[in-house]
């Protein structure tokens, strides 16, 4: 056999068997075409069942296979398909086996859609099998996160042995991690958080000498970490948090892991004492997280830790109650990084040390609270000027706040409660221009409440209760949702500028000394769930203004000197769970309907002159003061029997029942009011509700469940009763989220939820359900989108004018307004978009979905800061972009939602259509078009209805209506959060573009 002029036979035998496997790969390589390819590919497509965005539609065959959406081809291979990129494309469906067949792929990435059953073992053979093709590369990437992929990993995964990184995280998968994974010599990431896995870690994982990212954090894994991962060179991230991991953290390793930058055991069961190694040899470490576990001993020192940011350590059982237990902090002052450091809830004692004053000004939250030790605060504090959230509650520190206090304007959390402070309440607080939450509770301060203070004009939550403070209430701060000024020596009257406080969610003025009458103006505060007066010296009566207070839920007036009757209209109050007006000089007619039939709920001994009431409160009969004697009485029996006889008796029995049938109905529960027997409905009152959860009731399918529409066969009522899918990884969470969420927040723009039912169903498996008043006229989505109507089926189209989409506008507003500005907590939607926004029969507006809820104060508490990478933040198109480079949720990010949203509902045109590709967006696309093309982007709805119905003066303010709402969702989607709309700003404008269309009689 000759090639091109020499022989075979020329060469070595070792030669000659390596050109013959060469050409035996290079005729394998050329006889196999990209028709392979082309039918696993059409097959996976067949196994998707939606594909809402239609990136599949160019999946046929007449268009080249390398042009497919989400297919890139390799030019080395003769068009070979290397890459299979489909994540963020909401696809639902499972993986097709037919996968394996891509014998050249390289990348896999599926991430972010609703892909559920198993991952198919058939992907193992991506691993291009040496014996048919040598040489040739293996897949490298496999991305499949934030799915709904169940079952185990398959263990034909460990044959992928040029695997460099599997990232898996945020689905329901369970079992062990497969042994065979140890196998794959150049993983780099093994990321597999969120899901359910158990077992133990593999002993061999740390033999994987490529691995540089470990993040196995909320799964139930238990047993011991591989000792031989505290040795790995190569690793950089280390996260096993959140799981059942016991044992304890190996004393001495050697030089191992000097590359380590973030390193987190938290919320695990280890025990023993933090290792010298951790700070002696990790030195690049960045992030040291090992809270919520049971470490004892003392701290080493951070002092090589010069490039740490964030430190966890709390709740342990760090420190003895030393003296020395805190010395380690002064070995943080050359750290010029550090921007959170947590040791809350050990037993750390000694003296509060003054270089603490001394830590970088990086640093922006300083937690230290419910730990034994003493001292004061040194005035150096006052340095940390970026210092946003310090906490030393609990602790033994006293002494008085340092004026440097006031140094701190970046301050948004203060928390000082239950220690030893004396003193007066510094004046330097009014420059604290940022607080939002001030926490003194539990103290000797005394003298006066500063005045200044009310310049602390964002200042939302403030305590001052059991301490000795003198004098009057300070002037009103209209951002306050809950202030709490129980168990001092205040005096005087209550000025009437509480009213302006209409923010106000709770009110505690108990054991003081004020005195007067209650001003009329705290009527005015109508969103107040509690209020608690007693133990004061007020007089008079209740204020008829309280009528307003229609959603308080505990009201407390109890050890006063009131008078005058118990309003009637106390009655007509839904929410109200505990009244106490025990020991006041209450008269008249005890009323009998809503909180007063509840003797356990109801207080109101002490008040000798009131009668009537139900049995259970055994008071006396009341007498009228124009009642007859009873011999006239008797008289007139006798005239009406003789006059109008057997008339009379039937006209009585009439009147009876007539009385009775009315009280009856009155008792009887409707469906806008919560009803005892719905406090504890059962998994079978919804089951018979809903037709056994039958599909015909199926009204929608949502990340963590699914809404079904049922009728209560107690009252008849109609529900919509949301069934979470407690196997989806978030689930719970969810639902825990929306429950936290939903108990403090009510207003006529939310969607209202009626009942929680949480138990088991008939096999034992956990149910979980919120059931809420049922919408008629279901989701904006489906007004904004309608599916079409078939032509057999005689059903009006469902459009929108322009006056209901300003109207629904606004009523989005108002419920963002009040969730941002009214709430007992700052309640952060996280999920704005049309599916969330549901309609009654009068086409009102109601926010719903609260499962991605963040409450301010949790959130922007030094435990829960900085959201993990498994946190959600909302639905693509809606979210904020700055949520996608790992920023926490935020009202800005609430704003940037409903930017899009307005916009959404105006052009008709989803933020996620076709149309938007790679750097073009909504905003871009609305922003481009004005002022000329306003007609021309607006949804052809609204165009054919201005055509149509209004004249040449009513279309230009129909134009410039438009113009200003374009304008509006424009600046609330801007790229900067800081430069957005605020929502107060959002609902003047659109109110103002509501009355210029009435008055344009529109």
């Amino acid at each position: 056999m000759q090639l091109e002029g020499f022989s075979l036979a020329k060469l070595p035998f070792c030669h000659f068997i390596f050109t013959i496997v060469i050409i035996l790969c290079f005729v394998q390589v050329f006889s196999t075409s990209n028709e392979t390819d082309r039918s696993a590919l059409l097959a996976f497509k067949v196994g998707i069942t939606e594909d809402p965005l239609g990136v599949l539609s160019s999946w046929n065959n007449t268009v080249n296979l390398c042009q497919w959406f989400g297919i890139t081809c390799s030019h080395r291979h003769h068009n070979r398909v290397s890459a299979l990129i489909l994540d963020n494309q909401k696809l639902s469906g499972s993986i097709s086996p037919h996968i394996g067949n891509l014998s050249f792929l390289m990348e896999l990435w599926l991430a972010n859609n609703n892909l559920h059953h198993e991952i198919p073992p058939q992907i193992g053979r991506l691993r291009r099998n040496p014996e048919e093709y040598i040489g040739c590369i293996n897949l490298g990437g496999m991305v499949l996160l934030q799915n709904q992929l169940s079952g185990e990993v398959p263990p034909e995964i460990g044959s992928l042995v040029k695997l460099w990184v599997l990232h898996i995280s945020e689905n329901i998968l369970t079992g062990s991690i497969p042994s065979s994974i140890c196998n794959l010599s150049s993983l780099g990431t093994l990321a597999l958080y969120g899901n359910y896995f158990g077992g133990s870690l593999p002993q061999a994982l740390g033999q994987l000498t490529s691995l540089r990212t470990i993040a196995v954090e909320d799964n139930l894994f238990s047993g011991t970490v591989p000792h031989s991962l505290y040795n790995s060179s190569s690793l950089v991230n280390f996260d096993i948090g959140g799981n059942h991991i016991h044992g304890s953290l190996p004393t001495t390793i050697g030089f191992g892991l000097p590359n380590l930058i973030f390193f987190s055991i938290d919320d695990n069961k280890f025990v023993g004492s933090i290792p010298l190694w951790i700070t002696n040899n990790a030195t690049k470490l960045q992030v040291l997280q090992f809270g919520s576990n049971k470490l004892s001993g003392n701290v080493p020192s951070f002092e090589s830790l010069r490039n740490l940011q964030n430190s966890r350590m709390g709740y342990n059982h760090l420190g003895s109650g030393g003296s020395s237990d805190l010395s380690f902090l002064c070995s943080l002052t050359n750290i010029t990084s550090l921007t959170l450091l947590n040791i809350e809830e050990n037993k750390l004692g000694g003296l509060f040390p003054g270089c603490v004053g001394n830590f970088s000004i990086t640093i922006k939250t300083l937690g230290l609270g419910n730990n034994p030790f003493i001292g004061e605060i040194p005035k150096a504090i006052g340095n940390l000027v970026n210092l946003k959230a310090l906490d030393i509650d609990e602790a033994s520190i006293s002494g008085a706040i340092p004026f440097e206090v006031g140094n701190l304007q970046n301050l948004t959390l203060l928390q000082l409660s239950n220690n030893n402070l004396s003193g007066v309440i510094p004046s330097s607080f009014q420059k604290l221009k940022n607080l939002m939450y001030l926490y003194l509770a539990g103290n000797n301060f005394h003298g006066h409440i500063p005045s200044p203070i009310h310049k602390c004009q964002n200042l939302m939550e403030f305590d001052l209760s059991s301490n000795n403070l003198i004098g009057s209430i300070f002037p009103s701060i209209k951002t306050l949702l809950n202030l709490d000024l129980s168990h001092n020596h205040l005096n005087g009257a209550l000025p009437a500028e509480v009213g302006k406080m209409d923010h106000l969610v709770t009110l505690d003025i108990s054991g003081n000394m004020f005195s007067g009458e209650i001003p009329s103006t705290l009527g005015d505060c109508n969103g107040l769930f509690i209020l608690r007066m007693r133990d004061n010296q007020f007089q008079g009566s209740i204020p008829q203004s309280f009528r307003s207070l229609r959603s308080i839920e505990e009201f407390d007036l109890s050890n006063n000197s009131l008078s005058g009757e118990i309003p009637k209209f106390l009655e007509a109050f839904l929410f109200l769970e505990i009244l106490n007006l025990s020991h006041n000089n209450f008269e008249g007619i005890l009323p009998t309907e809503g909180v007063f039939e509840n003797a356990s709920a109801t207080f109101i001994a002490g008040n000798n002159k009131i009668c009537g009431g139900i049995p259970e409160f055994r008071l006396p009969k009341c007498i009228s003061r124009h009642s007859k004697s009873k011999g006239e009485v008797r008289k007139l029996k006798l005239t009406l029997f003789i006059i109008f006889g057997l008339l009379g008796v039937v006209l009585l029995l009439i009147s009876v029942t007539v009385y009775w049938l009315k009280k009856k109905k009155a008792k009887e529960p409707t469906s806008s009011s919560i009803s005892d027997s719905w406090q504890n409905l059962s998994y079978g009152t919804l089951l018979r509700a809903t037709d056994g959860f039958s599909s015909t009731n199926l009204i929608g399918i949502g990340s963590f469940g699914s809404v079904y529409r049922g009728t209560l066969q107690e009252n008849g009522t109609n529900v919509a009763v949301k069934v979470f899918n407690l196997t989806r990884h978030g689930a719970l969470k969810s639902f825990k989220a929306e429950c936290e969420a939903l108990k403090c927040i009510r207003h006529r723009n939310l969607l209202k939820v009626l009942t929680v039912c949480s138990g088991t169903d008939y096999v034992g498996n956990d149910f979980k359900a919120l059931v809420y008043e049922f919408m008629v006229n279901g989701s904006l989505e489906e007004w904004l989108h309608p599916s079409p109507i078939p032509a057999d089926v005689d059903r009006p189209s469902k459009n929108l004018s322009l006056i209901q989409r300003i109207k629904i506008s606004i009523d989005i507003v108002f419920a963002l307004d009040y969730l941002h500005n009214q709430c007992h907590s700052v309640v952060l939607h996280c999920d704005i978009k049309p599916s969330n926004v549901l309609l009654d029969a009068e086409m009102v507006g109601h926010v719903g979905d609260f499962g991605l809820a963040k409450i301010v104060l949790e959130s922007t508490s030094y435990t829960n800061i900085n959201m993990s990478s498994a946190d959600l933040r909302g639905t693509i198109g809606y979210a904020a972009p700055e949520y996608g480079m790992g920023s926490g949720v935020s009202i800005e990010g609430d704003v940037y939602s409903y930017g899009i949203l307005l916009l959404e509902m105006f052009t008709g045109i989803s933020p996620t259509a076709e149309i938007f590709k790679e750097n073009s967006n909504l905003h871009n696309f609305v922003e481009e078009a004005l002022p000329e093309r306003v007609l021309e982007i607006t949804d052809p709805i609204l165009v054919q209805e201005v055509e149509r119905d209004a004249g040449q003066r009513r279309k230009s303010t129909v134009q410039d209506c438009l113009l200003m709402v374009y304008r509006i969702g424009i600046a609330c989607s801007v790229g900067v959060p800081r430069e957005r709309m605020s929502i107060a700003d959002v609902e003047a404008q659109l109110r103002s573009n509501r009355d210029k269309l009435y008055a344009a009689g529109l």
